[in-house]
C-alpha cells in the first residue's frame, strides 16, 4: 500500500516556540513515515484555495530535525526555529505555484492501494480536494482529536463551532477509516456517523508521549504547583487564580506558588485581569509562557502536583506528561482523563472549589499522606507509547487497504455493509497495568 500523509499544518509548526498537542501528533506521524521506505509514502500539502501538491521528502525530514532542536531548548533552539520557519514558507510558495501536483497524480495512478492520512483538522471543512482524491481511488483516514468546538461551543472562538461541524460532515461522508485518541472521543463521534448505512471502522489509539531528559528538579523550597495548557476559558484557570488570591490574603508569601505553563489564548479577559492587576498574586503566581519540553519535565518533577481543572478534554496530554515525569496530578473528573491516568490521579468536579482548595493545601504539606499514596499508585502506571499507537494504526491501514478500491470510487459512502464492523478495533486501556 502507498501512504499519502498531509503535512500542511506541520509545515507551519516553525511559528511556535513550543508544540501544542496536535503539533506533537503531526511530528510523530512525520517521523513514523520518514522511517518508512521512500517508495511507500508521499508527503503532500494544500493551501486554502489549492488542491494537494507533493512536498519533497527531504524538506519534511529537514523540518522535523529542526523542530526537534527548537522544541528541545538549548543554545541552538532559536536558530533551528528560524530554519523551520523558512522551510514552511518555501513549501507554501511551492503550493501557490502548483508544484508537486504531477507527483500526486502519479501516486494515485499506481495499482497498489493508496491511503490518505490527515492527522490534523486543518481545512477538513473544505471537503472537495479530499473528495477528489477519493474519486481518484485513495482511501481517506482522518485522525479526530476531539469534538469540543461542537459539544462545547461556549469555549470556542466565534465561528469555530460551525466550522468543526462541517469537518465532522466531511468525516461522516468521506472517511474510509477513522483514528481517535480516546474512547471518550469515539463515544462522542459515533452519533455523527449513524446516518451512514456502513459507518467506517473506528480505531481508538491513545497518543504516545516523548521522553525528554529533564534537568534536575529545583532543590526543596517553597512548594509549588504546575498548570499546563493554553490560557483559555475551557482550561478553568479562573478557579485556581481565585483560590490563590484567597491563599495570598491568608498567608501572604508563605502560600504555595503556582506556575502557569502555556501561551495566552482567547476570550480570557477575567483571567488576564487577575494576572495583570491583582497585586495579591504577585510573587505567588508565575506566568511562564511556552517552555521547552525538558524545562516542563523539570518543573513537573519538582512540583507538588499538576493541577488540571479543565471543563472538557479529548485526551489529556499534560496529564500523561506529568505522570511520566513522576509528578502527582489533581485533575477534573473527565472520561478522557480517566483513560490516561487510570486510578492514579485525584479526580474532582471542576466546579467544586472547596474540594480543590482542600486537596491543594493537603498536597502542599511536606507530610501529605494523600500525595504519598498517589506516588505509590504511580509506580504501577505505564506511559502511553507511540510504538503502541502506530502498531494499532498499521492494523487499521492494512484492513482498509484490504477492502479494495471499489467502495471509495464515489464521493459519498455506498450503503452496503462494511467489511469491517465499526468497533473492530477495541480501545487500548491506559493507566494501571
Amino acid at each position: 500500500m502507498q501512504v499519502v500523509l498531509d503535512v500542511s499544518r506541520f509545515l507551519a509548526c516553525g511559528r511556535r516556540q513550543a508544540p501544542s498537542g496536535i503539533d506533537r501528533v503531526e511530528a510523530a506521524y512525520a517521523r513514523r513515515w520518514l522511517d518508512a521506505p521512500p517508495s511507500s509514502v508521499t508527503f503532500v500539502a494544500r493551501g486554502p484555495r489549492n488542491g494537494y501538491a507533493a512536498v519533497p521528502r527531504g524538506m519534511v525530514a529537514d523540518l522535523a530535525d529542526r523542530l526537534d532542536v527548537a522544541w528541545g531548548g538549548g543554545p541552538d533552539a532559536a536558530t533551528a526555529l528560524r530554519g523551520a520557519r523558512r522551510i514552511g514558507m518555501l513549501a507554501l510558495a511551492r503550493m501557490m505555484v502548483g508544484r508537486g501536483r504531477a507527483r500526486v497524480a502519479e501516486v494515485l495512478g499506481r495499482e497498489r492501494r493508496t491511503l490518505f492520512l490527515l492527522v490534523s483538522h486543518r481545512l477538513m471543512e473544505q471537503p472537495e480536494p479530499i473528495a477528489e482524491l477519493r474519486r481518484a481511488g485513495a482511501a481517506f483516514i482522518p485522525l479526530v482529536h476531539d469534538l469540543i468546538p461542537a459539544t462545547h461551543p461556549e469555549y470556542a472562538r466565534p465561528g469555530v463551532a460551525m466550522q468543526h461541524l462541517q469537518r465532522l460532515e466531511t468525516v461522516a461522508a468521506l472517511a474510509d477509516g477513522i483514528i481517535v485518541n480516546s474512547a471518550a472521543t469515539a463515544a462522542v463521534l459515533r452519533p455523527h456517523l449513524v446516518r451512514q448505512a456502513a459507518p467506517p471502522p473506528l480505531l481508538v489509539a491513545p497518543l504516545g508521549i516523548g521522553r525528554p531528559a529533564p534537568a534536575p528538579p529545583a532543590p526543596p523550597g517553597t512548594p509549588y504547583f504546575v498548570v499546563i495548557g493554553t490560557i483559555e476559558p475551557r482550561k478553568n484557570h479562573l478557579l485556581l487564580l481565585h483560590l490563590w488570591r484567597e491563599f495570598a490574603a491568608k498567608w501572604g508569601s508563605a502560600a504555595p506558588r503556582l506556575v502557569l505553563v502555556g501561551r495566552r489564548g482567547w476570550e480570557n479577559e477575567n483571567v488576564l485581569d487577575l494576572l495583570e492587576r491583582c497585586t495579591l498574586l504577585r510573587g505567588l503566581v508565575q506566568e511562564a509562557g511556552s517552555l521547552p519540553d525538558p524545562e516542563v519535565a523539570s518543573l513537573l518533577a519538582g512540583s507538588r502536583a499538576l493541577l488540571f481543572p479543565s471543563f472538557a478534554e479529548g485526551y489529556g496530554l499534560p496529564l500523561a506528561e506529568a505522570l511520566a515525569a513522576g509528578a502527582p496530578a489533581i485533575c477534573s473528573d473527565l472520561a478522557a482523563l480517566r483513560e490516561v491516568g487510570g486510578d492514579v490521579p485525584e479526580y474532582l468536579d471542576p466546579l467544586d472549589g472547596a474540594a480543590w482548595r482542600r486537596l491543594v493545601l493537603d498536597y502542599a504539606a511536606p507530610d501529605s499522606r494523600a500525595r504519598a499514596a498517589q506516588l505509590a499508585r504511580l509506580r504501577h502506571w505505564s506511559p502511553p507509547a507511540w510504538s503502541d499507537h502506530f502498531a494499532a494504526v498499521d492494523g487499521l491501514l492494512a484492513q482498509v487497504a484490504a477492502r479494495g478500491a471499489a467502495s471509495v470510487a464515489a464521493p459519498q459512502r455506498a450503503a452496503t455493509p462494511s467489511a469491517l464492523a465499526p468497533d473492530a478495533f477495541a480501545p487500548r486501556p491506559l493507566g494501571l497495568r
